[in-house]
């Protein structure tokens, strides 16, 4: 099928993925279908077959490209001195990345059972590494007697479910400021794992 008038790759391809990702979170990966999608960018249905093999893959590359940014961005920031600074940093920056991204975060972890077997073990290799950034940190902690914790890795998973509520209810302009939140919330977490 020929490419809709005036529709370039390099337009077009963002635009659907970006489509994609406001219907899969609004409506749920299974509920959309790929003609909702070509709507949605204003092209005919086969010209997304132009951009994209089929849903799966658009799927995965919304879930890979978030986690990519996610693990760039993180392994950007400056290095800490101590465990203690390294969590401090990890929760702010945990809630200040997401805050700006509630579509990611959800189809991150709400649309994962859709994935095809092969995609689901792409996507938990890089979310493994992300996990294992925090743990990595709370064993440190531990070894410098800063921190203490039963079990490392429960502990993390929890913190990064934790962390990720605040996706689910903050509202900007409402009662506390995202930056009493994060207090809050480092509050919570360094008591949660202090020595």
């Amino acid at each position: 099928m020929a490419r809709t008038q005036g529709s370039h790759s390099d337009i077009t391809g963002p635009r659907i993925r970006e489509a994609a990702l406001g219907l899969f979170a609004r409506h749920g990966y299974a509920a959309v279908s790929m003609r909702q999608i070509a709507g949605e960018v204003g092209v005919q249905a086969g010209a997304l077959y132009n951009y994209t093999p089929d849903k799966q893959s658009l799927l995965f590359r919304l879930m890979q490209d978030h986690m990519q940014e996610l693990l760039a961005a993180y392994e950007a920031l400056e290095p800490q001195a101590d465990a203690l600074g390294a969590l401090r940093q990890f929760v702010g920056f945990h809630i200040r990345f997401h805050m700006q991204r509630p579509d990611e975060v959800f189809i991150a972890y709400m649309e994962l059972r859709n994935l095809t077997p092969e995609n689901f073990s792409e996507i938990e290799k890089l979310r493994r590494r992300y996990e294992d950034a925090l743990q990595s940190i709370l064993l440190a902690g531990q070894k410098d007697g800063l921190f203490s914790v039963q079990d490392a890795k429960i502990a993390t998973l929890a913190v990064i479910a934790m962390l990720n509520g605040v996706m689910t209810w903050y509202r900007a302009g409402g009662r506390l400021s995202l930056d009493e939140v994060e207090q809050i919330y480092w509050d919570m977490v360094r008591k949660a794992v202090a020595a």
